[in-house]
C-alpha cells in the first residue's frame, strides 16, 4: 500500500484527488491539506511514502514546502501537480530534487505517476518533457561532445531518462541490479550530476536534440 498525503489550495480539488487516488486499491490517502504549511506539517506528522502537492498556494508554494521538508527529510518523495508549466517552476523543482512534475489536466497520469515515484523513478508530464532541453541549459555542466560514454552507459542513460527503475533496466539489458547500480553511480560521477533526475536532464539536453 502506497501511503500518500494530498495538498491543494482548492478544497474541491483536494477532495477530487483523494477520490481518484482511493479508487486504486494500492493507494491510501493519509491526509489532505490546503496550504504549503499544511504540506510540511502533514508530511512530518504522517511520514507518507509520497507527497502530492500543488505548486501555487496563496502566499507560499509547494516548492517552498518541498524545500522545508527536504531540510528535515532529504529522501522525501515529492510529486508536484499544477495547472502551470512555468519554466522557472520546473527549473527550481528539479534543482531541489522533487521526483515529478505533472499538469493537473492529465488526471489519468496521476496514479501511475505516484506508483512510479514510489518505485524510485522520476516522472514528468508530457508537456514538461517537451520543455526540458530548452529550459535546463544550466543544469548539466558538460556537453555531450566533451564526454565519452560506453555503449552500456548510453543504454542505461536512455533507460533512466525513460523513467525505468533499476530492476527494469537490469531485465532490459540482461544485467544484474547490482551492475546497474554501479553503472549509474559511475554515470553520476562521470557526468558530474547528483541524481537520476539530472541524468535524465543530461539525456534530453544532449541526446534528444540530435
Amino acid at each position: 500500500m502506497i501511503r500518500v498525503v494530498v495538498v491543494d489550495d482548492d478544497p474541491l480539488v483536494t477532495e477530487s484527488l483523494k477520490t481518484i487516488l482511493e479508487i486504486s486499491e494500492e493507494i491510501q490517502v493519509l491526509g489532505t491539506g490546503n496550504s504549503a504549511s499544511d504540506a510540511v506539517t502533514l508530511y512530518l506528522q504522517e511520514r507518507p511514502d509520497v507527497l502530492l502537492t500543488d505548486i501555487r498556494m496563496g502566499e507560499s508554494t509547494g516548492i517552498e514546502a518541498a524545500k522545508e521538508i527536504f531540510k528535515q527529510i532529504p529522501d522525501a518523495v515529492i510529486l508536484l501537480l499544477t495547472t502551470f508549466s512555468d519554466d522557472e517552476y520546473i527549473r527550481e523543482a528539479l534543482q531541489i530534487g522533487v521526483k515529478g512534475y505533472l499538469i493537473k489536466q492529465d488526471l489519468a497520469s496521476i496514479v501511475p505517476a505516484i506508483k512510479a515515484v514510489y518505485n524510485g523513478q522520476t516522472v514528468f508530464g508530457t508537456e514538461i518533457v517537451g520543455k526540458l532541453a530548452s529550459i535546463l541549459t544550466d543544469q548539466t555542466p558538460q556537453k555531450r561532445s566533451q564526454i565519452e560514454l560506453s555503449e552500456r552507459e548510453e543504454s542505461i542513460l536512455i533507460a533512466v531518462a525513460n523513467g525505468k527503475n533499476n530492476k527494469e533496466i537490469a531485465e532490459e539489458l540482461f544485467l544484474s541490479e547490482g551492475t546497474v547500480r554501479n553503472n549509474i553511480s559511475q554515470l553520476l560521477e562521470k557526468l558530474e550530476v547528483r541524481d537520476r533526475t539530472q541524468l535524465a536532464i543530461f539525456y534530453y539536453k544532449n541526446y534528444q536534440q540530435k
